[in-house]
């Protein structure tokens, strides 16, 4: 019989290596705060899903599943794996039950997700806060229309509530003990954390805003280093801090360096982020270094300062230049990620980002060659205003409104050997990887990414570009 007071947590993500689903250790601590019990069914190391979940259900099923979402697919232009076909899968095999789905993925497109899975409530945006909101309203059979962030099918099709943003600077520290966190050490290679939520940047592709919110919030240092020492304390040495910019703003991440620098963690961490071209400086740097950081990703999209305004991005070529010349000087590991292939990229525009990569001399470059086009955003509005999608050259992949479905944007101006061309430009440098379909140490695909399973098996940990930079060296 359901159990009133139980919320099981469904996990669906199966890539590997896998990622750890830290969303549910805050969500878990959320729900527990509000006197509920919780469960998780995570499916990420399952051989048989429908016989894991009918045997989980045969024990006694919570009253509410909410199930998280962390990508709908696998951004990968080579690939386009499509991920929801498996989740309606496992939706199916759940009900009855009162689902809820959630995360950053269903975020981009809550009802057209919903309507794919055929479900009727979802939360979009974070959760602590209105998920134990919802499950209460549920289980005393009150009226739950209201709850922010929620996204519920009415009689005139699907309605969405504006979110209810929560103070990250007063949220309670994550606990981390309720998904199996050693486990996705041990295959996956690190941990993870969470230092802010939101951004106001103007990338034309970028969901991020659409989910996360556009104000940056800021969870305080002691926060964030107390939440390092709980997974330090289970063995976890490696954390990738998820945020989309660590270094923005610059004085959070100034201070959550000196909070770490202050208790001593540095020595015992090795820690990655993305970060941004600007703001950084030599001693932001040193911070960086003396607090643990073992490499960083800036996810600088291209080198022309034509395709970077086109882009939306805040800063210039001269700026990504001088992260490199910094980098280089305190003997920082860092990578370049390249989102190649926007409206207006050329050859020579192209040509221009790769000459200007090898002069900068980064210990790895990300060559991701075509756009994901995520709806709401910019750059699916710009092309829904281009007229019929049916005709556009520019985009690959199943075309329909809601860009639901893998979609790239590649620009025609590129021509029909686009990636031959580009391959060409890379020539033998080692130092470039690419978004294939083939397993190789080159390849930074990290969904089914063999290489990299089979090398955090054998014992290496961190970033997976990080294990790959030092695979191929």
């Amino acid at each position: 019989m359901p159990s009133d007071n139980t919320v099981l947590l469904v996990n669906p993500n199966q890539m590997k290596p896998p990622v750890a689903p830290i969303a549910f250790d805050y969500l878990a601590s959320a729900l527990k705060n509000s006197g509920y019990r919780v469960e998780l069914l995570d499916l990420c190391f399952s051989t048989n899903i429908a016989s894991d979940i009918d045997r989980h259900f045969k024990l006694g099923a919570a009253s509410v599943a909410a199930i998280t979402l962390r990508n709908t697919d696998d951004t990968t232009f080579a690939t386009r794996d499509f991920f929801l076909p498996q989740i309606k899968r496992i939706v199916d095999s759940i009900l009855p039950v009162h689902i809820v789905l959630g995360g950053s993925g269903f975020s981009v497109a809550p009802e057209a997700i919903l309507e794919f899975c055929g479900l009727d409530l979802g939360i979009w945006g974070e959760g602590e806060h209105a998920l134990p909101l919802l499950v209460d309203r549920i289980v005393k059979g009150e009226d739950y229309r209201d709850v922010p962030g929620l996204v519920y099918r009415g009689r005139k099709g699907f309605h969405r509530n504006k979110p209810a943003y929560i103070d990250l600077s007063k949220m309670p520290t994550p606990q981390r003990n309720a998904i199996d966190n050693e486990r996705y050490y041990a295959e996956g290679g690190m941990g993870g954390v969470e230092t802010k939520r939101g951004c106001p940047k103007k990338c034309i592709y970028c969901a991020d805003p659409l989910g996360k919110g556009s104000k940056v919030r800021l969870r305080s240092p002691s926060s964030v280093a107390d939440e390092i020492e709980l997974l330090l304390a289970q063995g976890i040495e490696n954390i990738h801090i998820c945020d989309s910019e660590f270094n923005y703003p610059y004085e959070h991440a100034h201070a959550i360096c000196r909070e770490i620098i202050d208790r001593g963690l540095g020595s015992r961490l090795r820690w990655y982020a993305y970060c941004s071209a600007v703001p950084f400086d030599e001693e932001l740097a040193q911070l960086f270094l003396q607090s643990g950081c073992a490499g960083v990703n800036f996810g600088v999209d291209s080198a022309s300062d034509r395709m970077l305004k086109t882009l939306g991005r805040d800063y210039s070529s001269e700026d990504v230049a001088r992260t490199a010349e910094i980098c280089r000087r305190e003997s920082l590991v860092f990578m370049y990620d390249l989102l190649l292939g926007g409206p207006g990229e050329t050859r020579d525009s192209l040509k221009e980002t790769i000459e200007a990569m090898k002069c900068m001399l980064p210990h790895r470059v990300g060559a991701s060659l075509g756009v994901r086009v995520y709806p709401n955003t910019k750059l699916a509005k710009m092309i829904l205003q281009q007229g019929p999608i049916e005709t556009n050259l520019n985009l690959h992949g199943k075309r329909d409104r809601m860009f639901l479905a893998p979609v790239f944007y590649l620009s025609s101006e590129l021509g029909n050997d686009a990636s031959q061309y580009l391959e060409a430009l890379i020539g033998r440098d080692e130092r470039f990887m690419f978004m294939a379909a083939n397993a190789s140490s080159n390849n930074y695909n990290y969904n089914a990414n063999t290489v990299l399973v089979d090398a955090i098996r054998g014992g290496y940990r961190g970033a997976f570009w990080d294990i790959l930079r030092r695979l191929g060296d």
